[in-house]
Formats: structure tokens, sequence, C-alpha cells
């Protein structure tokens, strides 16, 4: 048993470094090209945007495309596509000086992490059993965290300390070197090459898979969307003008950075602790409750306006539950995909970017007409909505084992 949880962690751990490897040049980008955006051969801010949200949507339509390609391919296949499709990216951002040609680089991102991240997801739910799912879910997250914090912190200095062209070589050249690892840590995928044998429609896709999937947009829309695009506008408004640290002036933009940057550093040791608590724990279905209710407490306390440094502590406090929100809401997806992997976590993948797209859009359409409190406020009100369906459910459930140990007892009698 040992034996098995130490290869299956190895997997895990391969497929988790292959993606954080991967996302290198795009995190990056996120720093380097709204303040470089010449030297990449653009002309105006509105391209930045079209190409930094481009490979989220363009994931949409390919995300089901990419479920069908792993349930007629092994995992291997998809991962090693992806990888040299981040090499070909990753040195386009040095070297394309065209904003078209940068477009296609973009979307062609987005099809290489369609791949990684459901290859990813697959994985773990191939390797994993139930006594671990969990903790090898967080693990994965937090590990391949840590490439879109060292994309964005060292690439981004490394730019004005060097040059454009050798900080993507040199991503580029790590992505290389972890095509071998493809080879021998990532899984064969039986279990999803017999999804034609198994199960149909209606017994895969039940209640409690429905509300996995409510969920999961959920947190797309509300940690990966609405939070994370709101974050700088939320630290602005608290700030007024800015704080100095040992004499180093500090605005919103780098503390928003900052908060980020310390969630993804907790990441890697936090999310496989959360896991494991929901692995071992009898209730898992329960403690779904805790970050959707805490996070909604926090939404409405943002709106109260308070000092920039009661704000930090709530963002902290909010990440904590964003982390145990994340690393629940992916474990869930992952128990229901048991029964058919790849077409439950293509289902999931697609709700969450869906989420994740929609959520800086509602966001800034909400705060041009009402404002930045009524973005929480709806934030709030929505995650307490899906609480309250989860608690509709756990209690649909407890009635539905009553009547049922009743029944047994009365034919026993």
């Amino acid at each position: 048993m040992v034996i098995q949880m130490n290869r299956a962690k190895k997997k895990v751990v391969g497929i988790a470094l292959i993606t954080a490897a991967a996302v290198l040049g795009d995190s990056m980008l996120f720093i380097v090209l709204p303040l470089y955006y010449q030297d990449f051969g653009l002309t105006s801010l509105w391209q930045v945007g079209v190409l930094l949200s481009i490979n989220r949507f363009i994931r949409l339509p390919i995300n089901p495309l990419v479920g069908w390609f792993y349930s007629k391919f092994e995992l291997r296949a998809g991962i090693f596509i992806a990888v040299v499709l981040a090499v070909c990216t990753t040195l386009s951002y040095g070297f394309a000086q065209h904003f078209l040609i940068l477009l296609g680089m973009r979307m062609l991102w987005g099809l290489a992490w369609s791949l990684l991240r459901l290859g990813g997801m697959l994985t773990v739910v191939e390797v994993s059993t139930k006594e671990n799912k969990g903790q090898l879910m967080g693990l994965y997250n937090g590990l391949w965290g840590i490439g879109g914090l060292f994309g964005m912190l060292v690439g981004g200095f490394l730019v004005d300390i060097w040059s454009l062209i050798g900080i993507t070589i040199v991503f580029a050249l790590i992505n290389i070197a972890m095509l071998p690892t493809v080879y021998f840590l990532i899984p064969v995928n039986s279990k999803q090459r017999n999804e034609k044998k198994q199960r149909s429609f209606t017994k895969w896709f039940t209640q409690k898979t429905f509300l996995v999937y409510v969920t999961g947009a959920t947190v797309g829309f509300t940690i990966f969307g609405l939070f994370a695009s709101t974050l700088s506008t939320l630290v602005e408004k608290a700030l007024n003008d800015h704080i100095q640290i040992a004499g180093m002036v500090i605005g919103a933009a780098t503390i928003a950075g900052i908060m980020q940057a310390v969630r993804w550093g907790w990441d890697p040791l936090l999310a496989p602790f959360l896991g494991k608590v929901l692995d071992q724990s009898k209730q898992a279905d329960y403690l779904i409750l805790v970050p959707l209710f805490g996070m909604s407490v926090f939404f409405l306390l943002f709106q109260t306006s308070p000092s920039i440094y009661l704000l930090i502590i709530f963002i902290l406090i909010f990440q904590l539950f964003s982390t145990f929100m994340v690393t629940a809401t992916d474990t869930l997806a992952a128990h229901a995909a048991v029964k058919n992997p790849v077409s439950v976590m293509t289902v999931y993948t697609v709700v969450l970017d869906l989420g994740a797209a929609l959520g800086p859009l509602v966001s800034f359409l909400v705060i041009d007409w009402l404002g930045l409190s009524a973005v929480y406020m709806m934030a709030a009100i929505f995650m307490t909505v899906v609480g309250g369906c989860w608690i509709l459910y756990i209690l649909r459930e407890r009635r539905g084992k009553t009547k049922k140990l009743t029944r047994d007892g009365d034919n026993t009698i």
C-alpha cells in the first residue's frame, strides 16, 4: 500500500512539475506584456487585453474536443503535445513581433493548457484511490501553481535586467528538459479506455455531479474571475495613496501582486493538507460549506471600506478559504469522475473555464453600473445560494438514508 502510494505521488508530482514548467511563459506574459507591449510589436493596449484573454475563451469550445481526444488516445500523447506547444508558444513571445502571430500562439497555448489541465486531473483520478484523492489533488494544484509564481516574479525581474528573448529561451529549454519525464511519469490511462463498457449518461450524471459542476462554475467565476480581476481595484480603494516600508513606496498593484504570491506560496503545503482532511472525513460534503459561507462573509466585509492593513488581513483569510474551496471542489469532481473519468472531468473543466471567463466581464460591467460594492454583494449572494443548495442536498441524502435504514429494520423484523 505504501509502495502504491509512493508511485501515485511520484506520478502526480511529475505531471504537476510538467505543468509548472509549461505555465512559465504564460505567467511571465501577464507581468511583462502590459509594461513592454511595444517590444512585442504591439501598437495599442486593447491588443494586450485580447492576447491575455483569448487563450481562456478558446478553451471553452476546445475542452470537449480535448476530452474526446483523451477518450481515444493515451494521456502521455496529450501531455507530450502540450509540452511541445508550450515550447513553441513560449519562444514566440520573444521572437514574434506581430499581433496576429502572437494571437495565433496564444490560441495554441489555450489548446496546450486544456491538454495539460484535463490531463493532470485525469492523472490524479487514474492513480489515486478513494483514501487519497483529496491529498493528491491538493498536491497537484499546489505544485503546478509554483510555475505561475516563478514565471511572474522571476520572469518579470529578469526582463528588467536582461532581455525578453533570453528569458523565453530559458523557459523554453526548461520545457524541453521536461519532455523525457512525460514517458516515465505519465500513466497509461486504462480506466478511460474502458468507458464504452461502463455507465450510461444517466448513471454518472447524478444530482451530486450536477451540484459539483455548479460549484466548479462558482469557483471559476468568483475566485479565478471576479476576485482575481478586482483585487487591485479593491486594494486601491482602501489604499487611497500608497504606503512606505523601509523607505520603499508600495502601491496597489504591488500589494495585490504580493497577496496573490503569498497564496501561491502556501498552496504546495496547505492544499495537500486540506485534501488529506477531506480524505479522512466521513462528512466531506459538509466541509464544502465552510469555504462557501466563509468566503461569502468576507465578500461582505470587503464592502465595509476597512483600512488597508485590516483589508490585507481580510484578503489573506479569504485566500485561505479559497485554497480550501478549490481543493474541495476538485476533490469532489475527482470522486464523481470514478465511473466515467473523461466525460465528468471534461464537463468540469468547461464549467470552470466558463466561470473564469465570465467573472471579469460581469464584474467590470457591474462596477461600471453600480460600483465595486455591488460586485462583492453579488458574489456573496451567489456563494450563499450555492451553499444553500448543498444543505438541501445533504438533508435530502440524510432523509433517504434514514428511510432506507427504517425499511431495512422493518424487513429484519
